[in-house]
């Protein structure tokens, strides 16, 4: 029985071990292999992540990193900036929002309280109740020579164009401002279909190529302009002058994002690269815009029209003025873009160190609007990094009546500031026309957290109105607003940015404008 058992055992050993030198490979392969194959299949099916979506398994990585970075820099210092584009603090609120998360943050405030810059306002001993006050505040906008005024919402979209941005990008944006009820700003690049397939209300923006607007020629066509601007989802035009990002350089449509889709919306000749040039055709003066302006509020209907800028030369936007004042015509809203604005493409030296940051331009455009009386006649519109609720209360105190944002839309729809934009190659699928990765951006998905983003921003918004015991938002004012300017000197935004008194810049000019008044007219900038 001995022997029997032994040349058994020998045999059964030998038989297993010509099985595991054959089979056992296989067998582990398929069980390292097969949930991997699976995790893929699961990661190109869902449709909440776009990196996932496009880079199965791979993607993966970018959300453990995520989950790890906190618990990593919990043992460094922190500081207000992590060198992005948009700090770690409010990135995590967009992202919150939009995903309808948990909007709060544990063990107290993140941010050094005692660094110069730091800012704040001033609460009420007797703050309101936030649940009785109005939580989706709107403003009117449109003039005396304005026919069809545009009820807008506090933050409506910044203008992106569809060439920067991709097509389920603007689709998505264009489906969440209608969701929750706030306007798109088209970008310069023109009105495509995609802007106008969901219904959103849209702020058509014309920049000095014309696009939607324009001949062959490339000159400004009032017969192609009206065209578009009488489509019943155009609410506001905007005539751009300059942006924050890059002032006085023009729009660039690099040729590879240049498709044919894209050229017969703005009319250009598809595969090339498109210059937006840095200055209007269609005139020359302040006193030959302001006609402009009137133009074309005529040519729409009445609609509102506006123009956007980055302050520049104080003495050529006080020349705009006079020339409104001379004509009695006014924009039915002006649009204040900050140094600090974004662009998908630009020269490090104009996105760095050309144009006035947001709440100097603001300032200075709300003094001047109000030193030459005519404030009562425009809106204005601040945009440059508006983030959340606090940036909209402080560019509201310094004179905004309502805001505009960018960077935040497109962080709600899955931007993670991978700085391709001027590549073609976003990984998430918002600023590319690559069809492999625009398909990750799933546009039911994405346009539920733009509505989301926007909905809770403004409740933001109303709930810090109401720890400052106001029950209006036209009440807020530059002494509400504080900043640490020096280790221990606090200023207001009042002392900072000092108001001054309405009309006088038509009969006593404070000494800090007198020379810039003296250098603008209304017959050259």
């Amino acid at each position: 029985m001995r022997k029997i058992f032994i040349v058994s055992s020998i045999v059964v050993t030998a038989l297993l071990l010509l099985w595991s030198y054959f089979w056992l490979p296989a067998l582990f392969g398929f069980v390292i292999i097969g949930p991997v194959i699976g995790m893929g299949i699961q990661d190109m099916v869902q449709k909440k992540q776009s990196i996932k979506r496009n880079f199965p398994i791979v993607g993966r990585l970018r959300y453990v990193f995520e989950d790890m970075r906190p618990k990593i820099q919990q043992y460094f210092v922190e500081s207000d900036t992590d060198g992005s584009p948009i700090n770690r603090n409010d990135r995590s609120v967009i992202y919150q929002r939009a995903k309808k998360q948990v909007d709060t943050t544990p063990f107290g405030t993140q941010l050094n309280v005692y660094a110069e810059g730091y800012e704040w306002m001033s609460h009420s001993i007797v703050p309101l109740d936030f649940h009785s006050m109005d939580h989706s505040p709107r403003v009117v906008v449109g003039n005396k020579d304005c026919k069809q005024p545009y009820s807008a919402s506090l933050l409506n979209v910044s203008a992106m164009s569809f060439g920067s941005l991709s097509g389920n990008a603007v689709e998505a944006l264009n489906s969440g401002a209608k969701i929750g009820g706030f306007a798109h700003n088209t970008g310069e690049g023109g009105i495509s279909p995609l802007h106008v397939k969901n219904g959103g209300d849209l702020i058509w923006q014309i920049g000095t190529g014309y696009f939607g607007a324009r001949d062959e020629g490339g000159n400004f066509s009032p017969e192609a302009f009206r065209k578009n601007a009488l489509r019943p989802e155009v609410k506001m035009i905007e005539l751009k002058l300059s942006q924050g990002a890059k002032p006085g350089h023009g729009g660039i449509l690099p040729a590879k994002k240049n498709t044919p889709e894209i050229a017969a919306i703005r009319n250009v000749k598809p595969g090339t690269t498109v210059f937006s040039p840095p200055f209007h055709s269609a005139f020359k003066t302040p006193r030959e815009m302001v006609l402009f302006i009137k133009q074309l509020r005529d040519l729409s209907g009445g609609k509102p029209v506006g123009f956007k800028l980055c302050l520049g030369r104080k003495s050529e936007f006080i020349s705009i003025c006079k020339a409104m004042v001379e004509l009695d015509t006014y924009p039915d809203f002006i649009t204040v873009d900050g140094g600090e604005g974004g662009t998908g493409a630009a020269p490090p030296e104009f996105s760095n160190f050309v144009g006035m940051p947001l709440l100097d331009g603001l300032a200075f455009v709300d003094n001047m609007l109000k030193g030459f009386d005519i404030r009562k006649h425009v809106r204005i519109i601040a945009s440059g990094k508006i983030l959340t609720g606090f940036h909209m209360i402080r560019a509201i105190a310094l004179g905004a009546d309502m805001c505009n944002s960018a960077r935040a839309m497109m962080m709600a729809i899955g931007c993670i500031q991978a700085l391709e934009c001027n590549k073609n190659t976003c990984p998430t699928g918002v600023a590319t026309q690559d069809p492999s990765l625009v398909r990750g951006l799933d546009i039911d998905d994405k346009k539920v957290r733009v509505a989301n983003f926007h909905k809770y921003t403004i409740e933001s918004f109303v709930e810090l109105l109401a720890a400052s015991g106001l029950d209006n938002h036209r009440k807020l004012n530059r002494h509400q607003i504080s900043r640490r300017v020096f280790m221990n000197e606090i200023k207001t935004l009042e002392e900072i940015y000092p108001s001054i008194p309405v009309g006088s810049m038509l009969r006593d000019v404070p000494e800090q404008y007198k020379k810039s008044c003296e250098s603008g007219s209304a017959d050259k900038f």
